[in-house]
């Protein structure tokens, strides 16, 4: 804008001393600024006609670690040639998508793909593709959008467990036993032929077709322990910053033990402490993982509600040959109490301590000598507390490899 309004005050000027003075040579330098300008919105009036372009990114769901590709495409149907445009998508990821400047000659086509890392877990917004054209003194600009917005959802990272296993209950196994059973499980495993009294819903339809008999589905006795896992999100334990602090840790390990759940076949739930209480009641399949991956991409480190309060409320959905699992950075011992209930109904607990003061000292701060002792003794204590009652604790330092933790 001030360009112009420099450019108009210049024209001006140069008018009136053309009339003025009558000297050729302004007259000459008025006419070429004429065709100068003339050329000039010609040039951005016809910029984008007559063009074609698109963009498709490849997925809208990520976890943090992966890449995330966007495909772009441009063609010019007309026979004259686009020397300058520009390309982009305004969005509000962390590693903005690349733009591009290119030159396009009479039916040409170009295709390139933007690979971006995903580095922080949310919810982002992709803007629809922009493409702007000007000419070459910046009097005129043009631009165009294509495409709808799209958003991306980034999960935290998922990291393997390979030897996770579960704190045994009074229903163990992580597999299916070798029983055969007259209730309808998940696990159908082998067929046989049709007996007087068999159910008309257990007839598998292919292997009857095949063999030319009526075969029926038998089942397998399903013994797996199903999981319920507590995050705490109370905003006064949590320390550290960005990918460096026990928010992301404490959503690390819960995105990756209910990723390992899921895939032993395991029902799920899920409690967080964020802004509010939010219970995923358990469930198997990818579909429970899928709701609760939402959920980890959302919730922050704002709670006010304390671990003792969150399990009071979530404890009695729990019912017989489950597993608690606490994620928490809290030191506090009283909620320690309330896990202990559980033993006498069947209910095995594990927890996962964060260890908050390791995440301080990366993040660049420090506790004093006494404030630093003072933590040391909450710790002590909350593990003695822990193993008094014989329950299963792992501890997570910053810096630490979790499936080497958790083995």
């Amino acid at each position: 804008m001030i360009r112009r309004l420099q450019f108009l005050l210049v024209a001006v000027v140069l008018l009136i001393a053309a009339f003025s003075t009558g000297l050729p040579f302004l007259f000459y330098v008025v006419y070429l600024g004429l065709l100068a300008i003339g050329g000039s919105y010609v040039l951005t009036r016809f910029g984008l006609a007559d063009l074609e372009a698109g963009y498709r990114v490849d997925h809208r769901q990520g976890h943090v670690g992966d890449d995330l590709r966007t495909t772009y495409s441009i063609s010019n149907a007309s026979g004259l040639p686009k020397p300058w445009l520009e390309v982009y998508n305004p969005t509000d990821l962390p590693v903005p998508l690349p733009g591009r400047a290119l030159g396009l000659l009479s039916w040409a086509q170009r295709s390139w793909i933007a690979i971006v890392p995903l580095t922080r877990r949310g919810t982002f917004r992709i803007e629809p593709m922009v493409v702007r054209t000007g000419d070459p003194f910046g009097f005129f600009e043009a631009a165009a959008t294509v495409g709808r917005p799209t958003v991306v959802t980034v999960f935290p990272r998922v990291v393997p467990l390979p030897r996770w296993r579960l704190p045994n209950a009074n229903l163990e196994g992580s597999h299916s036993a070798p029983e055969r059973t007259m209730q309808a499980t998940p696990l159908a495993t082998t067929v046989r032929p049709y007996a007087p009294g068999d159910s008309f819903n257990r007839i598998h339809w292919r292997s009857t077709a095949r063999l030319g008999e009526i075969q029926v589905k038998e089942f397998d006795l399903e013994q797996t322990a199903d999981v319920w896992l507590f995050v705490d999100l109370q905003s006064d334990v949590q320390a550290g910053e960005g990918d460096v602090s026990t928010v992301e840790e404490a959503l690390r390990v819960a995105a990756s033990i209910a990723h390992d759940a899921i895939l032993e076949n395991r029902a799920v739930g899920l409690t967080t402490g964020g802004h509010r209480l939010v219970n995923i009641p358990a469930d198997r399949g990818p579909r429970q993982r899928q709701k609760i991956m939402q959920l980890l991409a959302a919730v922050e480190g704002d709670g006010r509600t304390p671990l003792a309060e969150m399990l009071l409320t979530g404890l009695p959905r729990l019912r017989r040959g489950m597993t608690a699992v606490v994620i928490t950075a809290s030191r506090d011992r009283r909620w320690v109490r309330a896990l202990t209930t559980l033993r006498a109904r069947g209910v095995a607990a594990a927890v996962v301590a964060v260890e908050s003061t390791s995440y301080e000292v990366e993040g660049g701060r420090r506790r004093g000598e006494a404030n630093a002792e003072l933590v040391g003794q909450e710790q002590k204590a909350l593990r003695f507390a822990l193993a008094e009652y014989d329950i299963k604790c792992y501890e997570v330092h910053a810096g630490d490899s979790l499936g080497a933790v958790l083995a």
